[in-house]
C-alpha cells in the first residue's frame, strides 16, 4: 500500500492503515513509509547495471515483493502531491510495476474542487504508461474528512470500513487469479 501523502495524520494514510486492518484473513498487507526518503527522480542516477541509491532499491523491491498495489492519494494545485509523483517515476525504470494489479481508493472529501478527479485521471495515465494491470473494480471514491480518523491511525465508521472492504476485495481477487 503507498500513501500519496507525507502529512501527519493523513487521511489518506489512514484509508490504507485501516485496509490493513480490514484485510481478509491470509492476506498480509504493508504500507510504504519510505517516500520522503526518496531522492529527486534523474534519469541518470537510474542507468541499467550501476546501483540506485538505498531508499529506491527498496521501494523496487518492496514493490516487486507484492502481489498487488493499493494506492490512496491526495490532490495538490490540480494534480498528483510532488512527492507521489517522485515515486511513481521511481518505478518506472525498474518495471516493478508491468502487470501488477493496482486500484487506488480517492478519499477526497471535497476540499479539492474536483474531488481529487484530476490527480486519480493522471494517476490513471502513469499507470498506464507503466503496464500496471487497473483493477477497476477495486478503485473507488470514499470521502474521509479528519473527523474520522481515530487516535490509532485509522478509520473505525463501519459504514467506511464497508466501503474499504468493498473495494479491496476485487484487488484480492484479482491478485489471487495471478
Amino acid at each position: 500500500m503507498i500513501s500519496g501523502s507525507l502529512r501527519a495524520g493523513s487521511t489518506n494514510t489512514a484509508v490504507l492503515q485501516t485496509a490493513g486492518v480490514l484485510a481478509p484473513s491470509g492476506v498480509t498487507m504493508v504500507l510504504y513509509g519510505g517516500m520522503g526518503e526518496l531522492p529527486h527522480f534523474n534519469p541518470d542516477d537510474d542507468r541499467e547495471g550501476e546501483p540506485v541509491h538505498p531508499a529506491v532499491a527498496d521501494l523496487r523491491a518492496q514493490v516487486a515483493a507484492a502481489d498487488a498495489l493499493l494506492l490512496c492519494t491526495p490532490e495538490y494545485a490540480g494534480a498528483l502531491p510532488g512527492a507521489f509523483k517522485n515515486l511513481l517515476e521511481w518505478t518506472v525504470g525498474d518495471a516493478g510495476t508491468y502487470g501488477k494489479p493496482v486500484a487506488w481508493i480517492n478519499a477526497s472529501g471535497g476540499a479539492a474542487p474536483t474531488g481529487a478527479a484530476d490527480a486519480h485521471e493522471s494517476l490513471r495515465k502513469v499507470l498506464g504508461y507503466v503496464g500496471a494491470d487497473i483493477v477497476e473494480d477495486a478503485c473507488a471514491q470514499i470521502p474521509i474528512t479528519r473527523d474520522l480518523v481515530g487516535p490509532d491511525g485509522t478509520i473505525t465508521d463501519p459504514t467506511i470500513g464497508a466501503q474499504i472492504t468493498g473495494a479491496l476485495a476485487p484487488l484480492v481477487r484479482h491478485a489471487g487469479r495471478r
